[in-house]
């Protein structure tokens, strides 16, 4: 019944989780409100706020799992793909924790842990599955054969959807962050008011830099015909932009899931957090005869809990890593 510490700290969440015997018991997120004013996540004020949040984060992950320290088998922590500086300070703690404690540390990346998310509760998928991942900086499509037995298929070949997303809400004057504006404001909007372009990208990559560079005109133009355009339509941009995000997505996963064979479908990253996305993949699912996997809304965007459950399946395995092991700001499967 193995226990594991789980520390995340890839951007500007930082979070602890206490996993036992395949079981979350705590997850416990710490928020940045710093980056507000700048618009964005700014990396060297991100790592500073992980380094005065990540000894709370990690006392209080204990205190909700009624787990002492002295309890803790192994140290999971996540060593890629992220900013340098947060990494750097998560994997510090983790090493720092595991020496004193006489404890193994377990490597996660990042984006198998958004995937192995979907093992956090009793609603599974069974190998092999697609999922689709989605968040601000990467954008895939994931053959899943095992616990850590992944194959990207599909992935953006240029900017991101999330990232797209982010985008727009600059664009129209939203605060950051502007993902779950957007998905908010789409909510109150026509998503057939506006028609924005889908990329022509063969096979199963994406693009959306060419749709960012769209939507960038297309409110220039309008702007100058009405200063008050964006005030006046707000909701069925929104919507309309999220349309044709989450089409663009959910084709291609369309294709893929056709072109292996394969029915069950998951869906993870930030991105999943969308509510349009969300709907879009249970309706493809509904109208496919697939069966659709989509985690709760705490293990959508960046957490430890993932860390934590990917870090009880590396054990089980007996995948250790040494104290020699360094953060990766960029890390592949």
């Amino acid at each position: 019944m193995p226990v594991i510490l789980g520390i995340e700290s890839s951007c500007d969440e930082t979070s602890a989780s206490v996993c036992v015997d395949g079981q979350i018991l705590s997850n416990v997120i710490a928020n940045q409100t710093i980056h507000e004013a700048y618009g964005g996540v700014v990396p060297e004020l991100a790592s500073r706020v992980h380094q005065q949040n990540i000894v709370p984060a990690v006392q209080q992950a204990l205190l909700n799992a009624k787990v002492n320290k002295n309890d803790i088998d192994a140290v999971a922590f996540t060593r890629g793909p992220g900013l340098l500086g947060s990494l750097l300070v998560g994997v510090s703690f983790a090493k720092a924790f595991a020496l004193a404690q006489k404890l193994p540390l377990i490597d996660i990346n990042h984006m198998q842990a958004h995937i192995l998310a979907h093992f956090i509760g009793d609603h599974k998928p069974v190998f092999p599955f697609l999922c689709l991942t989605v968040s601000g900086g990467h954008t895939q499509i994931v053959l899943v054969k095992d616990y850590f037995d992944m194959e990207v298929i599909g992935q953006t070949i240029d900017d991101a959807a999330g990232e797209a997303m982010d985008k727009t809400s600059k664009i129209l004057g939203l605060p950051y962050p502007g993902g779950p504006l957007i998905d908010k404001y789409a909510r109150l909007g026509n998503a057939d008011a506006y028609k924005f372009p889908e990329p022509q990208i063969p096979g199963l990559d994406f693009s959306f830099s060419g749709l960012k560079t769209s939507i960038l005109y297309f409110i220039r133009d309008n702007v100058a015909k009405n200063p008050d355009f964006i005030s006046e339509n707000l909701p069925d941009i929104c919507a309309s932009v999220e349309k044709r995000i989450v089409t663009i997505l959910l084709n291609k996963l369309q294709k893929a899931a056709e072109a292996n064979g394969i029915k069950q479908i998951a869906l993870a990253g930030g991105v999943s957090a969308n509510t349009g996305l969300r709907l879009g993949l249970q309706a493809l699912c509904m109208e496919k005869g697939w069966e659709s996997f989509i985690p709760k809304m705490e293990y959508c965007t960046d957490n430890a809990a993932m860390i934590a459950i990917a870090g009880h399946y590396k054990y089980l395995n007996g995948d250790f890593a040494g104290q020699e092991i360094a953060p990766l700001a960029r890390m592949i499967f």
